[in-house]
C-alpha cells in the first residue's frame, strides 16, 4: 500500500518537475498535494511546506522531503475530499446554459480571463 501510494505521489510531483531535477517551486505544493485528492485550506498548505524544510522562502522543494510529509498525509487521510454536491454545484454554475457539460473553450476562458 505504502508503494503504492508514494509512486501515486511521485508521479503528481513529476507533472510539476519542470527542470527534471527532482525539485518543485514551492508555490506549486498546494496544486500537488490537490492533484491528489486532497484539499488542504492555504494555512494547511504552509504547515505542509513548513514540514518539508524550504531551505530558503521562495525555494525549492526536493521529492525526498515531499514524499514523506504527503505519504503521511495521504496514509491518514488528513485532508477530506471536496464534497460531491460542491463541485456539482461549482459546474452547474459554469454550464451557463444548462447542457450538462462544459466546453473546452468555456473552461480555458472561466480559468484564464474570469
Amino acid at each position: 500500500l505504502v508503494a503504492e501510494i508514494e509512486k501515486k505521489i511521485t508521479e503528481a510531483f513529476e507533472v510539476f518537475d519542470r527542470e527534471s531535477n527532482k525539485t518543485v517551486d514551492v508555490r506549486e505544493i498546494g496544486c500537488i498535494v490537490r492533484s491528489l485528492g486532497c484539499f488542504p485550506n492555504e494555512a494547511e498548505v504552509q504547515e505542509l511546506i513548513e514540514k518539508m524544510e524550504v531551505e530558503e522562502p521562495g525555494g525549492f522543494v526536493h521529492l525526498e522531503k515531499f514524499l514523506p510529509v504527503v505519504t503521511k498525509v495521504l496514509l491518514d487521510r488528513r485532508f477530506r475530499p471536496i464534497p460531491e454536491d460542491v463541485i456539482l454545484h461549482a459546474f452547474e454554475a459554469l454550464d451557463e446554459n444548462k447542457r450538462g457539460y462544459i466546453t473546452k473553450e468555456d473552461l480555458v476562458k472561466y480559468l484564464t480571463e474570469e
